[in-house]
């Protein structure tokens, strides 16, 4: 009950932005590569500020 105002961490929220992002590159995959590998390439930055975070 009291987590539900409880505010994400920066990695939480990191992490949300790059499964929404592997999502559409999966759907992209298939239709449109320029836009799939665009899409790869922006969870890829997400994913090393994340690991960036994780080590300190």
């Amino acid at each position: 009950m009291f987590g539900l105002f409880k505010k994400k961490t920066e990695i939480e929220v990191l992490q949300k932005k790059y499964e929404k992002l592997m999502g559409q590159w999966h759907e992209l995959s298939s239709i449109n590569r320029t836009e799939s590998d665009k899409k790869y390439a922006e969870a890829e930055e997400i994913l090393k500020k994340i690991e960036a975070l994780k080590s300190h």
